[in-house]
């Protein structure tokens, strides 16, 4: 899944010795399979690991991986270089923003393939874009909107005509989509 190298793990190592009693790391993909998509390596105190985390003894401390970011760490390689300024820990994932989904895949990377490949190349043409900040009670979308549509007047047209009827026809477990985006800033709208 992810090579974390001797360097990389000896400093992470000596990092985690200062941290409390049981610290380990948990490594992730936020925005998985998306451009914005983010490696992240995060300290895991005891209790913050997630039921579905799989668990890795690193030799001196252990490394939690998300399950869900586990296609797009395949291939991963973690690495510490040390320089003049004391070095440097570097993550490379070539999966990570390489979409991954099919109909098993979580419902959050669903809509951010529908969002990212099908919906911001439209709204891009407004300079506008959507994200997907959360999914709450299972079926309801929480959106927000950025660039050219925060703000627009055609906002409430465009969420209802354009991507809540592409999202549900797409991802069927979704009944509802909510927009969270402060329309009062409209200094980039496209229209006003």
């Amino acid at each position: 899944m992810i090579e974390i190298s001797d360097a990389a793990r000896d400093y992470l190592k000596e990092l985690l010795e200062k941290q409390d009693e049981g610290c380990g790391i948990r490594v992730f993909v936020a925005q998985p399979g998306t451009p914005n998509a983010e490696t992240c390596i995060a300290y895991c105190r005891p209790g913050e690991e997630q039921d579905d985390d799989v668990a890795v003894d690193m030799g001196g401390f252990t490394a939690y991986f998300e399950k869900r970011s586990e296609p797009y760490l395949l291939d991963a390689v973690v690495d510490f270089q040390e320089d003049r300024l004391g070095g440097q820990l570097t993550i490379r994932a070539p999966n990570a923003r390489t979409p991954n989904v099919n109909a098993d895949s979580p419902l959050e990377d669903r809509i951010n393939y529908v969002l990212y490949n099908e919906i911001n190349p439209g709204l891009a043409a407004h300079g506008g874009m959507v994200t997907l900040v959360e999914v709450v009670d299972g079926d309801t979308a929480v959106l927000q909107f950025g660039g050219g549509c925060q703000g627009c007047a055609a906002v409430d047209i465009t969420l209802k005509q354009g991507v809540e009827k592409s999202l549900i026809a797409q991802v069927p477990e979704l009944v509802a989509i909510r927009d969270a985006t402060d329309h009062s800033f409209a200094e980039n709208a496209y229209y006003r």
